[in-house]
């Protein structure tokens, strides 16, 4: 139980720091689509959300699975000053490399996402790789040392520069522009896409970070132990292909929207605009999500050898359902309220909302169920699956986008994620068997989806605002007043609550 209050602390911390940046976020994803609310706006939108989507498959060729491997040969009781030079030097000649040979490409990497006439972007959008690689290590050693309050700080303040400078780019700079329509700044400034100067903000969080976590690389001697880094490579190579593919789950769509769009180049800019808005309010849920991976990836490994792993993680997983559900009905069931995140040019994306909270939820148990292929160091059954996933999403994107536009990605994510996570279980279980509560999770599951439907069919009568955010929050009681119920005595020995939870 001390191993399990030590999880619910580390998520706590890891929680509210991820919590907080996504919500950093959400403020940003207003204040873009808000003073991109146009239709030339929503192009520009369409394009950073494009090049970030690139970005974030860039991120996993540019790590290669390396902050795993350094979490798994820490747990191993590995040289820990030998382990981090190892890992970070290899990261850090690796970048050098790789940035090079995409600055050189760049002309056909600016094509291949509809910005031949902006190739700079590719080398804005590698700085922000480089730099967030390099980052990297340094966080990870943050991570299994258990220092989130010093995790958290960083993450927010990165954000909240990122914010500032978002802000200073599309209003205060914009204002300047329109005063000053002969200055050397208007002409640059007017000369790019607000969605290829979006990426400035990110190279300066990026570049932030880094420095930031100095204290934690400034001991960095190039000293690349040769036979511990094949060892790291061997068991992180894998994490490329799984990285990939779960990427082109994650992300890919954006790029297939713009590219498979019936209709013109901007409808496809603007349908891609639309569809990331949306997402971003699906997000929610993964913050939770984020936030016990960042904690429960090193917890998993340490509890590995103990005899009683296989049910620490069992509950581990009910809990965490439990909070995924929580999540769903707080972001469904108020959706007439988080709507307002975004304009009224971005609502007709809305219906992909909940589709995609269903597929995090089968996202964040499937990240749930893949500790046991790395405990077992039988990752590449993770590799088939994240490989199945992308093929799931290939395919369905290409059949079905020319078709349904957006709403295919959604439902295309939601059978990838599905697929995945009934893989992972069945897989997992012959390698490494955990006795999950697999009655009492997918009665949480349906409980939840029925709460969902009773307030769509009430939405069927009346759309009254009113109405539905009442509906909303006598459902959302409804729920915890049911998992109360169930699991009390559970609750007792919680940390943070136990004690307020024995009184009743």
């Amino acid at each position: 139980m001390s191993s399990l209050k030590n999880l619910a602390s580390q998520t706590l911390w890891y929680g509210l720091s991820s919590i907080a940046a996504r919500f950093i976020g959400y403020l940003q994803n207003p204040i873009i689509t808000y003073l991109l609310a146009d239709s030339k706006g929503q192009q520009a939108f369409g394009d950073f959300s494009v090049l970030f989507a690139g970005i974030s498959l860039a991120n996993i060729l540019f790590t290669y699975g390396m902050e795993t491997a350094y979490f798994r040969f820490a747990a191993q009781k590995e040289d820990q000053v030998r382990l981090f030079r190892t890992s970070f030097g290899s990261l850090l000649l690796s970048t050098l490399v790789l940035s090079l040979l995409f600055i050189l490409f760049r002309q056909p990497l600016a094509e291949l996402v509809h910005q031949e006439t902006h190739p700079e972007y590719i080398t804005w959008a590698v700085l922000i790789i480089a730099f967030d690689t390099l980052s990297a290590i340094p966080f990870a050693r943050l991570r299994h040392e258990g220092r989130p309050k010093k995790y958290a700080a960083i993450r927010i303040g990165g954000i909240l520069l990122n914010l500032v400078f978002t802000v200073g780019l599309l209003y205060f700079c914009q204002r300047y522009a329109d005063h000053h329509p002969d200055a050397a700044f208007t002409r640059w400034y007017q000369g790019h896409s607000k969605g290829g100067l979006l990426l400035l903000p990110f190279i300066g969080q990026a570049l932030f970070t880094f420095l930031l976590l100095y204290k934690e690389w400034k001991d960095f001697r190039l000293d690349i132990d040769r036979d511990l880094l094949r060892r790291m490579w061997r068991f992180g190579s894998p994490m490329i292909i799984v990285g990939l593919g779960g990427m082109i789950n994650e992300t890919m769509d954006r790029i297939m929207l713009l590219n498979l769009y019936d209709g013109t180049e901007a409808a496809a800019k603007e349908a891609v605009a639309i569809y990331n808005a949306n997402y971003k309010i699906s997000i929610f849920i993964t913050l939770f999500i984020q936030a016990f991976k960042m904690s429960a990836e090193p917890f998993f490994f340490k509890q590995a050898a103990e005899k009683n792993a296989p049910v620490t993680y069992a509950v581990v997983m009910k809990w965490f359902v439990a909070t995924l559900c929580i999540a769903f009905l707080f972001s469904a069931l108020f959706l007439d309220v988080w709507k307002y995140m975004n304009p009224r040019t971005y609502w007709s994306g809305l219906p992909v909302v909940p589709v995609l909270l269903c597929a995090n939820i089968c996202l964040g148990i499937y990240y749930n169920l893949v500790v046991a292929f790395k405990v077992t160091d039988n990752m590449r059954y993770a590799t088939y699956i994240t490989l199945i996933g992308a093929a799931i999403t290939l395919v369905l994107n290409v059949a079905f986008i020319p078709v349904y536009g957006m709403m295919a990605c959604a439902w295309t994510t939601l059978a990838c994620y599905c697929c995945m996570m009934v893989l992972a279980y069945f897989w997992g279980q012959k390698h490494f068997p955990v006795p999950y509560p697999v009655r009492s999770i997918l009665g949480y599951l349906a409980v939840v989806l029925g709460l969902f439907g009773i307030q769509q069919l009430i939405r069927s009568f009346s759309g009254s605002f009113g109405l539905q955010l009442l509906t909303g929050i006598l459902l959302m009681g409804a729920f915890l007043l049911f998992l109360f119920k169930n699991e009390k005595n559970t609750m007792r020995s919680l940390p943070f609550i136990g004690k307020w939870i024995a009184r009743l």
